[in-house]
């Protein structure tokens, strides 16, 4: 199903022709499975198995005369996914839309989403009029789950970081740490793009089936998005569709090269990883060059660049490039590596003229990757012939 997902989402960047494509391809069984379990995982029904009463709703895609259907119950026993067979009590709603239509929905830029074949068919009038006038109750989940349906497919009430943080237990927004405001800030604006996103760490430490609570809030957060988590302990019963891990040691540069070649290039890195300043730097350098053009590079927890017991850090000399922090600090300079006038001043560094911005918050740190080559006049003046200028450092006229 992940590389079901995968197809969907990569034909949903070139529109509806392409998608048709896919989905003869991939096969309408397989679409709606997908799908289907990307509305789910948007939806989060599960919240509404408190809300009073049982209740279900029939999902079915259409696609070349064919329909696949799958009916969803949700009530005090969880939620569950099954067949079209008759529920007991009220009859289901009823979804359908055109497949292709519902891919590009879900998996395309938002000006692809279009309700233009969708249909909602609610329990006949007469059983639902009869209840409401004489009882049993309609269960107050009924219209809520529709609803949030619905409102996955139409791309409507995307929650924010925290929320999501919190629904999926990562500890990006917890009594630990408070960086889903920073990443709001640089990702909020990359929300609706077609997304690659590595994660160094996936949690759980060496418990090979826990873990994974930020992938999924990052599989959340990037609708569009195809997220990759890399860690040293084998996490692959935590795959999902569109969520896939990867074993290997951050601190291997020819293991990470590897993955970069088959599933890079990369939109965001984030290193989340063992915070050890040699496996850190080791991993900045390996992927870096593997992030496109405008991706963003995040380095988490930065206390490992100081800590010397628990992450072999120090606090001897804050500069030192040999740790984390240090290192990083290196590309404040380089941002600004074409006002040097002694080219003895420091040493040109790989990223002088890659990395267009660099930013630091508690404990965590931002870099972008761009063009930083944009000249300085007054310093090729100063450089080149130094008299030209005034002794107030306007221009001699």
């Amino acid at each position: 199903m992940t590389d079901h997902a995968h197809a969907l989402v990569e034909a949903a960047d070139r529109g509806g022709h392409a998608m048709a494509a896919a989905v003869e391809c991939v096969g309408l069984h397989n679409t709606a499975a997908t799908l289907i379990n990307e509305i789910l995982f948007r939806a989060h029904l599960d919240e509404l198995t408190t809300v009073g009463g049982e209740t279900s709703v029939i999902i079915t895609l259409t696609h070349g005369g064919k329909e696949v259907s799958a009916l969803i119950s949700v009530g005090p026993r969880g939620v569950a996914v099954s067949g079209t067979a008759a529920p007991t009590g009220l009859p289901p709603t009823r979804i359908v839309q055109d497949a292709c239509e519902m891919a590009l929905a879900l998996y395309g830029p938002r000006e692809r989403v279009s309700p233009g074949s969708r249909e909602i068919r609610w329990p006949s009038p007469h059983v639902m009029v009869p209840r409401l006038v004489n009882g049993p109750a309609v269960p107050k989940a009924l219209h809520a789950v529709v609803q949030r349906v619905v409102q996955v497919l139409d791309r409507e009430g995307a929650a924010p970081l925290e929320e999501l943080a919190v629904r999926h237990g990562t500890d990006k927004w917890s009594f630990l740490h408070q960086y889903t405001q920073h990443y709001q800030r640089h990702f909020g604006p990359l929300r609706d793009h077609r997304m690659t996103v590595l994660e160094i760490g996936v949690g759980g430490y060496g418990d090979t089936e826990t873990g994974g609570g930020s992938l999924y809030m990052w599989k959340e957060f990037f609708p569009r998005g195809l997220v990759y988590g890399l860690d040293i302990a084998d996490k692959h019963v935590l795959d999902r569709p569109r969520v896939t891990t990867i074993t290997a040691d951050q601190s291997d540069p020819d293991a990470l090269r590897e993955i970069a070649e088959k599933i890079g290039p990369f939109d965001i890195v984030i290193d989340d990883g063992s915070h050890m300043s040699p496996h850190v730097i080791t991993s900045f350098k390996t992927l870096f060059p593997y992030l496109k053009a405008n991706g963003v590079y995040a380095v988490e927890d930065l206390h490992g660049s100081y800590w010397p017991h628990l992450f072999s850090g120090s606090e001897r000399d804050l500069n030192d490039p040999a740790f984390t922090v240090g290192f990083l600090k290196q590309m404040v300079d380089g941002l600004n590596h074409e006002e040097f006038l002694d080219p003895g001043t420091r040493d040109a560094q790989p990223t002088d003229a890659t990395v267009k911005g660099v930013h630091f918050y508690h404990n965590l740190a931002f870099i972008e990757k761009g063009t930083n080559t944009e000249g300085s006049p007054f310093g090729t003046v100063l450089r080149e012939a130094p008299e030209r200028l005034g002794t107030e450092g306007r221009p001699a006229e």
